[in-house]
């Protein structure tokens, strides 16, 4: 008898026990299931989603290197006012339509600013050759920007942090001297973290953050690139959106 309700107590115990690990396996489910929802509405949202005009009077748009189509009347009628046109990078072929696309998109009544990606391995005369070569002289154009992210890692032969940052101000000078004013830093989060750029170089920041503000430089931003993948009418390709600080 004592056996059989020791068999029973351990019958409930264990059914018990199976009711608690089922609940938590649908809690996981559910919880699981409300990330998976969020992150499609956010996918979503995030494709046509742009800071009110309101907080932000300026905004423009970049468009990559490459790019070919692009509508700049409508990205005009969308409310851009200006427009970055990135360069292609020192290991490709020079983009052969970027003289096209800046008389486009100043046809369209947009201003017009390039934008130039640091070859963290490459050195810095070679890169600033391409810069001069590419980008005119020319007092209409918006202050260049220098993209800074870290590429290919690592560097071939390995290049220390010391010859990165040398390399990167004697670039900074050699494109001041070209355009006549100084260069916009777009910083991405990962090289600020390895090289702490914002706190050694005084120039304008441009950051990156989907839709929340940025603030991983630890001082205020001149640009902020609010949605990576913007779709709109004017192109066929995703379109990076960026805000100016009031």
């Amino acid at each position: 008898m004592a056996k059989a309700r020791l068999t029973n107590a351990r019958r409930r115990k264990l059914g018990a026990g199976g009711r608690i690990i089922r609940l938590m396996w649908q809690g996981f489910a559910l919880l699981v299931l409300a990330t998976i929802l969020y992150s499609g509405w956010l996918w979503v949202d995030m494709r046509g989603w742009r800071p009110a005009e309101e907080l932000y009077p300026e905004q423009g748009a970049v468009i990559a290197s490459g790019t070919s189509g692009t509508r700049f009347e409508t990205l005009k009628a969308l409310g851009a006012q200006f427009v970055y046109l990135e360069l292609a990078s020192s290991d490709a072929v020079p983009d052969p339509g970027l003289a096209a696309r800046m008389d486009a998109a100043r046809a369209a009544g947009l201003k017009v600013g390039l934008a130039f990606p640091f070859d963290l391995c490459a050195r810095a005369d070679p890169q600033s050759a391409r810069f001069t070569r590419m980008v005119p002289r020319d007092d209409d154009l918006l202050p260049p920007a220098l993209i800074l992210r870290i590429g290919r890692i690592p560097c071939t032969p390995p290049v220390s942090e010391a010859a990165v940052e040398s390399e990167l101000m004697t670039l900074v000078n050699q494109i001041e001297m070209h355009a006549g004013r100084p260069v916009i830093l777009k910083l991405g989060p990962a090289f600020e973290q390895k090289y702490r750029t914002a706190a050694t170089m005084e120039r304008d920041l441009w950051l990156m953050r989907d839709r929340a503000e940025p603030d991983y430089a630890g001082r205020p931003w001149l640009l902020w690139s609010a949605n990576g993948s913007l779709m709109t009418e004017a192109s066929e390709d995703p379109v990076e959106w960026v805000v100016v600080q009031k």
